[in-house]
């Protein structure tokens, strides 16, 4: 039977999604909540790895279950195992030819930037920071230049696994509300730290460091070196993945309603 989860996390206290030696990553707390409760070794597979620091508002996993319970039971019972930090926010059964990563269509981000002369205190961890104002006009012009099929070189991490680097940004939207400015993203699918090497490069811009024309400079360049640092992992959310109709996913879940 194969089942579908969409979990939401704080990814403040782990090492990211991927299993590792030390159990402390989202995948090995997962995995071992669905072991307790189904008394079997299950072993997931994700939407969209993220990293050390990075949250989920709908991750969404798949999985082999030699047992069968009800929806309900599902949500129940694994969240009964997991840290107050993680969270099952629904589950559903799947037809065999649906896969969580394969399957889906676009993959969406937001980050979420807190400006103010102070740093964050309640949100650290939890928003980026821009001690400067920003100027929205000229982020969103920005913006503008990575839409379409577009070679992502200068925004991929050294260590990105990807077969091309070339990939398909479909929506920016860039807004503030009081002191907070939130940035979505989505995309086919998006290279290791492409987000946060883009929030870099949208930084600089907003700051006055930088002319919004920069970034196509910095695009066409196709080298990681011309672009700003990468920038904190702090702010940076994973909204979930969008499917075809027929699978049924849901395309948000409650949590998504928290952001500023």
């Amino acid at each position: 039977m194969r089942m579908v989860l969409g979990l939401s996390y704080s990814g403040l206290q782990y090492q990211g999604w991927q299993s590792q030696a030390s159990g402390r990553t989202l995948q090995d707390c997962l995995e071992t909540a669905l072991g307790a409760f189904t008394g079997s070794r299950i072993s997931t597979l994700c939407a969209g790895r993220t990293d050390a620091g990075v949250h989920a508002l709908m991750q969404v996993v798949h999985f082999e279950s030699p047992v069968e319970r009800n929806n309900h039971a599902w949500l129940r019972g694994t969240n009964s195992k997991l840290p107050k930090d993680i969270a099952v926010e629904w589950a559903l059964p799947a037809p065999p030819d649906f896969h969580c990563r394969a399957s889906a269509i676009s993959r969406r981000y937001a980050y979420v930037l807190k400006e103010s002369e102070v740093r964050p205190t309640l949100e650290a961890g939890r928003v980026g920071w821009s001690f400067r104002g920003l100027d929205g006009a000229a982020m969103r012009q920005a913006a503008t230049y990575l839409l379409g099929e577009q070679d992502f070189s200068s925004f991929r991490a050294s260590e990105c696994q990807a077969l091309t680097p070339v990939k398909t940004l479909s929506r920016i939207d860039i807004h503030q509300r009081g002191a907070y400015w939130r940035f979505e993203f989505e995309a086919s699918a998006f290279l290791h730290h492409m987000i946060r090497n883009i929030m870099g490069c949208l930084v600089r811009i907003g700051q006055g460091h930088e002319a919004p024309e920069w970034m196509e400079q910095v695009l066409r360049a196709c080298d990681r070196k011309v672009a700003a640092p990468t920038f904190s992992p702090a702010g940076l959310y994973f909204l979930g993945p969008r499917y075809a109709a027929r699978f049924g996913m849901p395309e948000r879940t409650p949590a998504y309603d928290w952001l500023p």
